[in-house]
């Protein structure tokens, strides 16, 4: 086969190899210059030769085309296998739709005209036309999207809609078209009609080829206000409005028609929709209101009144800019200007005047009004109080502030954690361990904090919190006046507190059976110089044989907690337990002066 493959090639560039140079010429100046891309592949799927076409439609020079297999140029692996199937089969294909991979990685959609070239009944090549048809293709896609939507459009639709062909066969019909008449046409078999039978409004008897939708094709003319009855299937009757409207081409000719079926049992309904309609107006919260084009206020309900301060008797008849601020009566006329385009002003936030001068913010939505000919004759608007809202966002701004400022300083404690543990911890478990019951220890005073709203917590509850998971924390006992501490003491004080049990349940008082730990707090002096004062006790304790110095605990007991809260720590170890006090100004401590409460 390489030797065939080899002959074929020599063949095409030497003419004087096949004794037929004028013909070679000619051929080979045709598939080198044609407009169509060409290539031949031998029987083994190679790539033989390639044109200039060819290469330029998929981007490659021909030291990267020629030579390789056909296959690697075909995204889809089955087609390429039944094309070099069939053509080794002697079939010739013809326009083969197919997919070819450009250079740049694209995809260039194709058909495949090939045919081979046998020579004793022997495949040697085949030649091969591809027609790039990439931009139909797409066309095709985009026709196929957009006769999707148009259908997806017309079943959402609530109105009843159906087409016909130019003789008048149903050829499409929505759901709304079905449930109102309470059957299903039969597509490419029913005529004229969507409905089971027909009446004119007086009650005679409508044979379906004398509808308005007959009527419409047969005079190639829309058919207007002529009002009929249909009976369903289920014996029940319906007066509704048709709109046969003829469909033509670009040359005018008549392909068919469209008809839509207006229920005019809706007219009663509608009659109690407005009556329903007026008093949702009425009771609405909200402010609506009507105008002309003048500004002149027509309607004005109680939601306007609430807001305003206005009665209805005092607003109707005047300008609405008495509503408008000096510094936003520009406004008016941009409004006016849309309305009178028939667009809807999308609602937009604003400020408006009350009848004692305050100033309230409203969120507006403003939209046309017609009269009975669909003429634009004044405009409705609805005005909302946003008052709260605006007070709302606020304050969510200020709390996502306030969470910002606490994520950050928690950061910062977390990180320190992490540090000190690191420096004291022998072993990656021990350093996790430390770590972990630290930040369960932050957990914890964030809890008592979630559940009185930030506000504070107290140093029983914070004490009783931090010892709760240690044995014995029980034996804590706490003395002092009744004081809410700030959510900054609550969380340093509470590592604090953790540190210290954590050091007694090693060394001291909670390690053993014997002892015991006092906590006491008060307040000295008076006036803005009084000062908060804390002291850990132990005693009675067994005897301290080792206490770690200078790790994150001392850290905290020594400096960050009392640099926390602007006051000064001391911790002494003596030979039965620890010692630590603080002294802080009051006002940094307590929730109370630290809240402005």
């Amino acid at each position: 086969m390489d030797e065939l493959r080899q002959a074929n090639v020599v063949a095409f560039k030497n003419p004087e190899v096949s004794g037929h140079d004028s013909l070679n010429f000619d051929y080979q100046d045709f598939f080198e210059n044609g407009a169509f891309a060409l290539h031949l592949v031998g029987a083994d799927g190679i790539i033989l030769q390639a044109n200039k076409a060819e290469l330029d439609l998929l981007g490659y020079p021909a030291e990267d085309y020629i030579g390789r297999h056909i296959a690697d140029f075909y995204p889809d692996r089955h087609v390429i296998e039944d094309i070099l199937d069939r053509l080794s089969r002697g079939e010739r294909i013809a326009r083969y739709p197919a997919r070819l991979r450009a250079r740049d990685g694209s995809i260039k959609h194709v058909e495949i005209t090939s045919s081979g070239h046998f020579r004793d009944g022997e495949l040697i090549n085949t030649r091969c036309f591809t027609a790039d048809v990439t931009d139909l293709e797409r066309t095709r896609t985009q026709l196929r999207q957009h006769d999707s939507t148009y259908r997806q459009i017309l079943e959402s639709l609530p109105v009843a809609i159906y087409t016909t062909d130019q003789d008048g066969t149903i050829t499409y019909y929505n759901r709304a078209a079905a449930d109102l008449a309470g059957r299903e046409p039969s597509v490419g078999k029913d005529k004229w009609c969507v409905t089971f039978k027909l009446f004119t409004a007086d009650g005679q008897e409508l044979p379906h080829d004398e509808c308005p939708m007959a009527i419409a094709l047969k005079e190639n003319r829309p058919v207007r206000n002529q009002e009929a009855v249909a009976q369903r299937p289920d014996g029940s009757f319906f007066p509704f409005l048709p709109y046969p409207t003829p469909l033509q081409d670009e040359h005018g000719n008549l392909i068919g028609a469209v008809n839509m079926l207006l229920d005019l049992t809706d007219r009663q309904r509608a009659e109690e929709a407005r009556q329903h309609l007026s008093a949702i107006v009425e009771s609405s919260f909200d402010a609506i209101v009507s105008k002309d084009l003048n500004t002149i206020i027509k309607s004005w309900n109680h939601g306007a009144e609430r807001l305003f301060g206005y009665t209805a008797d005092e607003a109707i008849g005047q300008s609405v800019t008495m509503l408008i601020p000096d510094n936003h009566q520009d406004e008016e006329p941009r409004i006016l200007q849309r309305i009178r385009r028939g667009e809807r002003v999308e609602p937009f936030e604003t400020t408006r005047q009350r009848k004692d001068g305050s100033l309230v913010p409203v969120s507006l939505t403003i939209s046309p009004v017609r009269n009975a000919t669909g003429q634009i004759v004044g405009a409705s608007k609805i005005a909302r109080d946003i008052t709260s809202a605006r007070e709302n966002e606020h304050r969510i701004r200020m709390l996502m502030r306030e969470v910002n400022h606490r994520v950050k300083n928690q950061y910062s404690v977390i990180l320190s954690m992490i540090r000190e543990t690191n420096k004291r911890s022998e072993t990656p478990k021990q350093f996790e361990t430390q770590v972990r019951e630290r930040i369960m220890a932050l957990s914890r005073s964030h809890d008592l904090l979630v559940s009185a709203d930030w506000k504070g917590a107290t140093i029983r509850d914070l004490l009783a919190a931090q010892a709760e998971s240690f044995p014995r924390g029980d034996v804590i006992e706490m003395s002092g006046p009744s004081l809410v501490l700030s959510p900054n003491a609550v969380q340093y004080l509470g590592i604090a507190f953790h540190e210290l049990a954590t050091n007694s349940t090693k060394y001291g008082v909670l390690s053993g059976d014997e002892g015991r730990i006092s906590v006491t707090w008060g307040i000295n002096g008076s006036g803005a110089s009084k000062l908060f004062q804390l002291t850990w006790a132990e005693t009675d304790g067994p005897e301290v044989q080792n206490i770690g110095q200078g790790g994150f605990g001392t850290v905290v007991l020594k400096r960050a907690a009392p640099a926390a809260v602007g006051g000064q720590g001391n911790l002494e170890y003596g030979p039965h337990g620890v010692i630590w006090s603080l002294e802080a100004p009051l006002p940094a401590v307590e929730a109370s002066v630290a809240n402005g409460s």
